[in-house]
């Protein structure tokens, strides 16, 4: 049975010539195209070459040509039934079964197209009608020129017109209800079309067949200002990338490409020169596309509306997507002005000006960071904690591990220089990334940071700890429970907070602790309130706010007293590859994640 048309395409859109022929040539770069030595052939001089953006290759040597089904028939000895499914597991797709319900959902997806292209078509002609001239006169005071209306097939809907009588001499109702462009009025039963009165924006796949539409209205008016077709049996709002079509052809010459909001603002970047520009379509970027951008373009640039929505939206797009970026596929985010959107901008502004906006990109992690800080006040030690502890957690989102290390290393490199104190890790070769930028250090903190950085992370937290169980009893008495299931590394500091427990639960005072102390406790109490970072910190502050810290600092020890676990079960592993090792690793490393 023959393969559905749409099928092949979408593996030769997902898959690039050379990164097939690649796996068995070796090829070498030369302007648009790849060259190497012939595959059907022994040569010395290469006459093989590759063209992505035109999808074939061409062996000048033996004449042989073809796509990327060709090419592994020809050198894999495959009939064309398994090379389809070779190349469709690579794309990431499911084999094609073939069946009576295919050959069905094939006719309807046929006609479903056909509607839509007769839909699109009419309408654009019914721009250009003298009876309308409203509606164009609304496109150009926009800015766009007749060749960009027509490259986009821009329609306009009148009220009250009669092309659904048209298409029902060809197509059945069921047929044209499944499309989505008109719904039944209950009252009196009749169809009305969804995009009346609205300029109409043909959605395309990436095939280039139209599969849904978005409407603007031209008016001011009580009804919504765009709206979109309904989700229908071929169209998925998550699935779909406006403008992607004529975007990926350019994807041999750049690798970035510009994410705006709107269609307007597609068409209007568009007309300006840059191609490379595309939207999600009405909806909040999803994994699937962007998946669907990195087949063709390995940096996007995610451009929304300068106000106060767009910048949101950004930032939930920036915290969704953070989990799927690696080393190839990335995401920038470029800021427009309060305001502004790209259309409004590159209007105002010019596309030179729009160009150099966009190249003060922000790469994903450095959005976040900067978002995520701008939240908090800085001099807050509370809001500090519930800023690391959120970084963290994004950090340890991402998929990729190896990338997750390095990610969540220049985060904490960051947070170091922004409270030095409490991520002070001197020893750890962990953090010897270039410092990039100096941030604010906490003024609670700055006096103690030259006395404090040599000590550890963990011994710290441990003299923090001590010093609020010494100096705040009543917190003592009340986290007991808490104090006793923390075990410190540090013999000494261990030693000490057994012998408090134990003065409490034989029902001593503090004022009987005190005397219980003996030379040797004196002296490293001496040392505790020298080297707490906590001190400062907790002045002034009331009993609520020092029980909070408190609760804070247990579970700080407690994070880092599984890194360091996490540490030397990783150099144990390194060494020898021990199931039980391996596991309680795991084990940390998900509750890391959960906190």
């Amino acid at each position: 049975m023959k393969y559905p048309k749409e099928y092949l395409n979408e593996i030769k859109l997902r898959l690039k010539v050379s990164q097939i022929v690649g796996k068995t040539v070796k090829l070498k770069k030369r302007g648009k195209e790849f060259i190497g030595l012939s595959p059907f052939k022994n040569e010395k001089t290469p006459s093989f070459t590759v063209n992505d953006d035109k999808e074939f290759y061409h062996c000048f040597s033996t004449g042989e040509h073809g796509n990327i089904f060709d090419f592994l028939m020809k050198t894999k000895s495959l009939g064309f039934g398994e090379a389809v499914k070779t190349l469709a597991a690579e794309a990431g797709m499911q084999p094609y079964r073939f069946s009576n319900f295919d050959k069905k959902k094939e006719l309807r997806f046929h006609n479903y197209k056909k509607i839509l292209k007769d839909y699109s078509d009419y309408f654009n002609k019914q721009l250009f009608n003298s009876n309308n001239v409203e509606a164009l006169d609304y496109l150009i005071k926009r800015g766009l020129k007749k060749n960009t209306i027509e490259e986009f097939n821009l329609g306009f809907v009148p009220w009250k017109n009669d092309f659904y009588k048209e298409l029902l001499q060809t197509y059945s109702e069921e047929e044209i209800s499944s499309t989505g462009l008109y719904y039944k009025n209950d009252k009196t039963g009749k169809y009305i079309d969804r995009f009346n009165s609205r300029i109409i924006f043909p959605v395309k796949n990436i095939s280039g067949d139209t599969l849904a539409f978005g409407g603007r209205v031209i008016r001011d008016s009580k009804l919504a200002k765009y709206i979109n077709s309904p989700e229908t049996e071929f169209y998925k709002k998550g699935n779909m990338i406006f403008n992607l079509d004529k975007a990926k052809n350019l994807r041999s010459e750049t690798e970035d490409v510009l994410i705006v909001e709107g269609y307007m603002d597609v068409i209007s970047v568009h007309a300006s020169g840059l191609k490379n520009v595309i939207s999600n379509s009405g909806t909040a970027l999803t994994e699937r596309q962007i998946n669907l951008v990195w087949k063709f373009f390995s940096n996007p640039i995610i451009c929304l509306d300068g106000d106060e929505s767009g910048q949101k939206a950004a930032v939930r797009i920036a915290e969704r997507l953070f989990p799927l970026i690696n080393e190839n596929n990335r995401i920038y985010f470029s800021k427009m002005p309060a305001g502004k959107d790209p259309d409004d901008y590159i209007k105002s502004n010019g596309k030179e000006d729009f160009l150099n906006s966009i190249n003060k990109k922000q790469i994903i992690q450095s959005f976040i960071w900067e978002n995520q800080l701008n939240k908090i006040d800085q001099n807050n030690p509370y809001e500090i904690s519930k800023f690391e502890k959120n970084i963290k957690r994004l950090s340890y989102s991402i998929k990729d591990e190896t990338l997750k290390k390095y990610v969540l290393e220049d985060f904490l490199e960051k947070i170091k220089r922004l409270t030095p104190i409490q991520t002070s890790r001197q020893n750890n070769n962990f953090y010897q990334l270039k410092k990039k930028k100096d941030y604010k250090i906490l003024k609670e903190t700055k006096i103690l940071y030259q006395r404090k950085k040599d000590l550890s992370k963990i011994l710290i937290l441990e003299y923090s700890i001590l010093f609020i169980v010494l100096n705040y009893f009543e917190i003592t008495l009340k986290k007991i429970e808490e104090l006793t299931e923390t075990e410190f590394l540090t013999p000494k500091n261990q030693n000490l907070k057994n012998m408090i427990i134990k003065s409490i639960s034989e029902g001593k005072s503090k004022e009987e602790l005190s005397l219980n102390l003996n030379e040797e406790h004196k002296q490293q109490i001496i040392e505790i309130n020298k080297n707490s970072n906590i001190q400062m910190i907790a002045k002034n502050r009331n009993y609520q706010e020092i029980l909070e810290l408190f609760e804070e600092l247990i579970l700080e020890y407690k994070e880092q007293d599984n890194l360091k676990k996490i540490e030397s079960l990783e150099n144990k592993l390194i060494n020898n590859l021990d199931e039980n090792s391996f596991s309680e690793l795991v084990k940390l490393k998900s509750q890391l994640n959960r906190e």
